[in-house]
C-alpha cells in the first residue's frame, strides 16, 4: 500500500473550507493534465515518448497529542498520537464529506491540516470517467502504447486491509485517515456506473435495497408524483423536499413545484437494464433516498455494498420477501432483524460467519417506530403483524429441496424467524464497512409448513403488501435523517484502532 511522500510544496490550514479549496484545486490540475495529454494522445497516430503522470491530492494530521474527545462520537478524531494520512479523489462528489471529516479533526485536535500531492498516480481510465470508455474509444493501437505514455489501475493499492483491520502500518509509515484510498474509492465509483446504470454522483446518503422490482416500481410512481407539479398550494408544499429524481442512464425529472430549477435531462436511457438498476430521491445536499434493486443472491448483494460503502452513506436497509419459518406467521407479517444467521458463503474470507452481527439500536427502534405509524398498530398490537429475531441468510434459491437446510438444527437452535438470500451479507457490510444497516423483511411464503411461492399467491401478496413495506422504508428513512449523522453512526462499529473518517 503506499501512501504519502510529498515532494510538492506542503500547504498547511486551520480552515476546513480553505483546506477543500486546495484540494479541489490539486485535483483539478492534475486532472486536466492527463486529460489534455490523452486529448493529443487519442488525436495523433504518432505517439509520444516521455510519460504523463499526475498524482492525488492528500491531506495528514500530526497529532503529538492525542487528547481525550466527546466520547459519545465515534469518528471524527484519532486515538493516539501519530501521523495519520490519505489520499482523496472526486472532491465534485464527496464536497460535503471532505469539509466535514476536516472541520471535526481540527476541532478535536487543534492542530493544522496538511494538504499536498502524493505519491500515488492518477489512473488515466479513473480520470476520463464514468461515461467514457477507453477500449471503445481508441483504435487498437492507442491501446498497445497507451500502457507506455499514462498510468494504469494498480490492484495493489486497491484492498480493503483497512476496512478488515488487516492492515498495519510498516516502520515510518503514516497511518490510514479513512477506509478506503483515493485509488479504490474511484474503481467503485466506475463500477456503480455499470452495476446500477447511474453516476456514483446522484447516490444519496440513505439507501433502500430491494430484491424485488415491485418495490422499485412503487419508488418510481411516487417520485414521479412527487416531482410533477400540483395546482394545490397544500400539496405543492409537500412536495418540495427532494429536487430531482434519477433513473438508469442518467434521465433526470426536476421537481416542478420548485421554481429556478433546469429543465429535465433526457440522458441516454440503456438499451438494456442494468444488473442492478439504481433510483434517486435527491435532496441538494445529498440526504435524499436511493433504492436499489439487487436481483436475487449474496453475490449480488456483496458486490453492490463493497461498492457503495466508497460514498460513506449514514445508512442502508434491506426491504424484501422472505420466507417465513414459524407456523405462527402470516403472510404478509413483517420480520425485523435483530440477528444474523449467516450461511451466504460469501464474505466469510472478509468476516467470518463467527463473528456476530449486532443489532444497531437507533435503526431498530426507528424501524419499529415506522411499523408502527403505517400500519396504526402500536405496542403489544405490534405484535399481530411482526416478529423480531434471527433471519438466517443462504445460498441456495431452492434451499427448500436441500434436506440439509430444512431439517438444520441451525435454524431451530438461532431461533430464526425468516430466511432469504441477501440481508445477512447486506448488513455484515454494513458492520464491516461502518455503515449503519438494518432489515425489514416480508413473509411471501411458508415453505416449511406446505406454502410454497406459487404465481397465483404471489401476485395477490405483491399487491396488498409492496406499498405498505416501502412506506415504512422510506418513512425509515425520514426519521433516519431526522436523528443525525453524528448521533447516527454508531460506536458499535468502530474497531480498536479506528481511522478518523466517517
Amino acid at each position: 500500500m503506499s501512501f504519502m511522500k510529498s515532494f510538492n510544496k506542503i500547504h498547511k490550514f486551520t480552515d476546513a473550507d480553505e483546506a477543500f479549496e486546495c484540494i479541489q484545486t490539486i485535483y483539478n490540475e492534475s486532472r486536466q493534465t492527463l486529460l489534455d495529454s490523452f486529448d493529443d494522445f487519442s488525436k495523433n497516430k504518432t505517439f509520444p515518448t516521455d510519460r504523463t503522470s499526475a498524482y492525488y491530492p492528500y491531506i495528514r494530521i500530526k497529532v503529538a497529542n492525542a487528547k481525550r474527545v466527546d466520547s459519545r462520537l465515534s469518528y471524527g478524531f484519532v486515538s493516539r498520537p501519530g501521523v495519520y494520512s490519505t489520499t482523496l479523489t472526486r472532491p465534485d462528489i464527496f464536497d460535503y464529506y471532505y469539509r466535514d471529516q476536516i472541520k471535526l479533526l481540527l476541532k478535536n485536535h487543534d492542530v493544522p491540516i496538511e494538504v499536498g500531492i502524493s505519491d500515488t498516480p492518477m489512473p488515466i481510465h479513473f480520470v476520463l470517467g464514468e461515461d467514457f470508455h477507453v477500449e471503445g474509444e481508441l483504435t487498437p493501437r492507442h491501446m498497445e502504447y497507451l500502457p507506455n505514455i499514462f498510468d494504469l489501475p494498480d490492484l495493489s493499492i486497491m484492498d480493503d486491509e483497512i476496512a478488515n483491520g488487516t492492515y498495519y502500518p510498516s516502520e515510518g509509515e503514516d497511518s490510514p485517515l479513512s477506509l478506503f484510498t483515493a485509488p479504490r474509492v474511484d474503481m467503485s465509483i466506475l463500477r456503480l456506473r455499470h452495476y446500477t446504470g447511474t453516476n456514483a454522483a446522484h447516490f444519496q446518503n440513505y439507501v433502500i435495497f430491494t430484491n424485488y422490482q415491485f418495490y422499485i416500481d412503487e419508488f418510481i410512481k411516487i417520485a414521479h408524483q412527487t416531482m410533477s407539479r400540483s395546482e394545490d398550494a397544500s400539496i405543492r408544499e409537500g412536495r418540495v423536499e427532494y429536487t430531482a429524481f434519477v433513473e438508469p442512464g442518467n434521465l433526470v425529472t426536476y421537481n416542478k413545484n420548485i421554481s429556478g430549477l433546469p429543465k429535465d435531462e433526457l440522458g441516454n436511457p440503456p438499451s438494456r437494464m442494468p444488473q442492478m438498476p439504481a433510483y434517486h430521491l435527491k435532496r441538494p445536499d445529498g440526504s435524499g433516498i436511493t433504492m436499489v434493486n439487487i436481483g436475487v443472491g449474496p453475490s449480488n448483494a456483496k458486490t453492490i455494498t463493497d461498492h457503495i460503502a466508497v460514498l460513506r452513506p449514514h445508512a442502508w436497509i434491506m426491504l424484501g420477501h422472505c420466507a417465513g419459518l414459524r407456523n405462527s406467521q402470516n403472510l404478509g407479517d413483517y420480520c425485523l432483524a435483530h440477528g444474523y444467521l449467516r450461511e451466504d458463503n460469501v464474505l466469510y474470507r472478509d468476516l467470518h460467519p463467527s463473528i456476530p452481527i449486532p443489532a444497531l439500536s437507533e435503526i431498530q427502534l426507528t424501524l419499529e417506530k415506522a411499523v408502527a405509524d403505517v400500519t396504526g398498530l402500536e405496542g403489544y398490537d405490534l405484535k399481530k403483524i411482526m416478529r423480531t429475531g434471527t433471519v438466517a441468510s443462504v445460498d441456495d434459491r431452492n434451499w427448500e429441496l436441500r434436506p440439509n437446510i430444512r431439517k438444520n438444527a441451525r435454524l431451530s437452535q438461532s431461533r430464526a424467524i425468516a430466511l432469504d438470500m441477501e440481508s445477512g451479507t447486506i448488513a455484515a457490510n454494513g458492520f464491516r464497512f461502518r455503515v449503519p444497516y438494518g432489515t425489514l423483511l416480508c413473509v411471501s411464503d411458508k415453505p416449511l409448513h406446505g406454502m410454497l411461492k406459487l404465481p397465483g399467491m404471489a401476485e395477490s401478496f405483491y399487491r396488498q403488501r409492496v406499498e405498505q413495506h416501502l412506506q415504512i422504508g422510506l418513512l425509515t428513512m425520514a426519521l433516519l435523517r431526522d436523528i443525525g449523522d453524528d448521533r447516527l453512526h454508531s460506536r458499535k462499529l468502530r474497531s480498536f484502532n479506528e481511522v478518523a473518517f466517517q
